[in-house]
């Protein structure tokens, strides 16, 4: 089946949209005939998009919210439920790359990062839940991190999130069998969003193009995988971690693969 007609007049809601995987993944699907519910904390950025897509032809709906605020995700649910009466599918992309190069561990980094990038989705996920068990199906793509299967230095705060996340994805899918609802974590490695655009990377971990990884997520969903990992080459370096964690210590520091910042202009 085409993308068009499995995806048409489908209702996808996408946290993070205002820029690069969810933006990326709004104007993919708007494009197939979907309804996309365009989610971010910058409405100015999310207008935009919406007119791209309208400018297109496409349906949108914007809906300014702070997926670390609960009573946020459930406006996000309510207008959704308004507008076009269903959930079939949920991308929750937003995300913020938080570090500690203190050396310290600054307790207020792993809290922030957690808020976002953990209790978000979950926050997320719960609000929209209800409706896909009502309706008896639905679809949630947990957008991840390669950095789930394998920390690197200075990384602890985003990491420990991606973890947690890891783990809750695994047994949400579970969970969530019974009821015809559909679960799939993406592992990215590193991609090319403002989220590190000041991050210079070495040749062997170069930033993908957030389009490779929005088509990895439109197979993802069509063949309903459990998990999808983008560029698929590193789907061993989860396996590795755990048979030769000391060797992917060693491999990880020869490469750089930490990069460097990059002064601002």
């Amino acid at each position: 089946m085409d993308n068009k007609t499995f995806f048409r007049d489908k209702v996808i809601v996408i946290t993070g949209a205002s820029s690069g995987i969810g933006r990326d993944a709004a104007l993919a699907f708007s494009q197939f005939g979907s309804k996309t519910v365009l989610v971010s904390r910058k409405e100015e950025k999310l207008n935009y998009v919406k007119d791209e897509i309208q400018s297109k032809g496409g349906e949108a709906l914007v809906i300014k919210a702070d997926i670390s605020s609960f009573d946020d995700t459930l406006k996000i649910a309510r207008d959704t439920i308004l507008k076009w009466g269903r959930v079939d599918i949920l991308i929750a992309c937003a995300g913020k790359y938080v570090q500690d190069i203190t050396g310290e561990l600054d307790i207020q980094s792993y809290q922030d990062s957690m808020a976002l990038n953990f209790f978000g989705t979950l926050n997320v996920i719960k609000s929209l839940l209800p409706g896909m068990k009502q309706q008896g199906r639905g679809h949630i793509v947990i957008i991840n991190s390669l950095d789930a299967k394998k920390g690197i230095i200075g990384d602890a705060p985003y990491v420990s999130a991606k973890a947690a996340l890891d783990g809750f994805g695994d047994v949400l899918r579970q969970e969530m069998k019974p009821f015809n609802i559909n679960v799939t974590s993406v592992y990215p490695g590193r991609v090319d969003t403002p989220m590190i655009e000041n991050l210079e990377v070495p040749v062997i971990s170069r930033k993908i193009s957030p389009g490779k990884v929005v088509n990895a997520i439109i197979k993802g969903i069509k063949r309903n995988r459990a998990t999808v990992t983008v560029p698929s080459l590193f789907s061993f370096v989860g396996i590795l971690n755990y048979l030769m964690p000391r060797f992917m210590d060693w491999s990880y520091k020869v490469f750089k693969l930490e990069g460097k910042p990059v002064s601002k202009s």
